[in-house]
């Protein structure tokens, strides 16, 4: 498998994306934004659409309109309005109602294809997409884990973050530009339709395995990149879309670490009864989860009082 160029290029694609997706899912996870990665992806395909019926770069036309839909939703978000909710079905549905009337409407013999662009084509990225891949992913992990601490704790109080001093709608507005370029990052290799995928279920795996932020994050990258590099392993071998092939994995990860959450805590619920039990007194609560964990690390150690 190694022996193919495209196989190499195809891998090393494969691990960018599944460095940077999982990073940006743990944020977005956070504050409960699951789904604007598909919004996201939608607006990114009128780009895509736009581009290839100009014969300009679509990537570049992608990345514009992609943040550009990111950002407007993040400041409707910000104000509290109630237009945020229908702004992200605008998103969805306009995004590709203007893609197809684009592809519809494109000049004769304008070569317009979108099933890369939808579905992911992994073998099909060359070494100028993985340069560009490779600058694009260095600017999502400096912004992701360079400021993790910063939209951690805007994501888990806002109103705390603005009375704390941080620039709480410019770290939304830079999240949701960083999110708008891994939809872009990664649309050849998962797909418009299925970059959500990655982003979500990694952090999705991460909040039924770890505790606290920071375990989080490494969690999360860790199965992305593990599903990533999998799944273009399993899908040569298969013949099967390696962008599906992905995010079944992804799943099946998902599955597996949330039966195991559910085994770890009915063990250490008979644990606790038994224990109770010998003792005489009652099971008392069990503790509220991660929260509390993932707060204490990033506060450090409590300081003495001034009396």
């Amino acid at each position: 498998m190694l022996g193919y160029g495209f196989m190499q290029t195809a891998l090393v694609a494969a691990v960018l994306v599944g460095l940077t997706a999982p990073t940006v899912g743990v944020h977005l996870v956070q504050r409960r934004l699951s789904l604007i990665g598909d919004g996201v992806g939608h607006v990114a395909l009128l780009g895509v659409a736009l581009g290839l019926a100009t014969r300009t770069a679509p990537v570049a036309a992608a990345l514009v309109t992609a943040v550009t839909g990111a950002v407007l939703l993040e400041v409707l978000r910000h104000r509290r309005s109630a237009a945020a909710d229908v702004a992200l079905s605008v998103l969805f549905y306009g995004g590709i109602a203007g893609a197809v009337v684009v592809v519809a409407r494109a000049p004769a013999g304008s070569a317009v294809n979108l099933d890369s662009y939808l579905f992911g084509a992994l073998t099909t990225t060359t070494r100028a997409d993985l340069v560009a891949f490779t600058v694009l992913a260095a600017v999502v992990l400096t912004v992701t884990v360079g400021l993790g601490r910063q939209l951690f704790m805007a994501a888990l109080d806002e109103d705390f973050a603005v009375v704390a001093g941080l620039p709480v709608l410019r770290l939304n507005l830079l999240l949701a530009t960083v999110t708008a370029g891994t939809v872009v990052l990664s649309m050849r290799i998962l797909g418009l339709l299925l970059i959500s995928g990655l982003m979500v279920l990694p952090a999705a795996c991460a909040q039924q395995l770890a505790r606290g932020y920071r375990s989080s994050m490494l969690t999360a990258v860790a199965v992305g990149v593990g599903v990533a590099t999998s799944g273009t392993v399993v899908s040569f071998y298969a013949d099967t879309p390696s962008g599906g092939t992905i995010v079944l994995l992804a799943v099946a990860v998902f599955v597996l670490a949330r039966l195991a959450r559910t085994v770890r805590r009915g063990t250490a619920r008979l644990a606790d009864a038994g224990a109770h039990e010998d003792a005489g007194a009652p099971a008392g609560p069990r503790s509220a989860g991660p929260i509390g964990p993932a707060i204490s690390r990033w506060r450090g150690p409590a300081r003495p009082s001034a009396g």
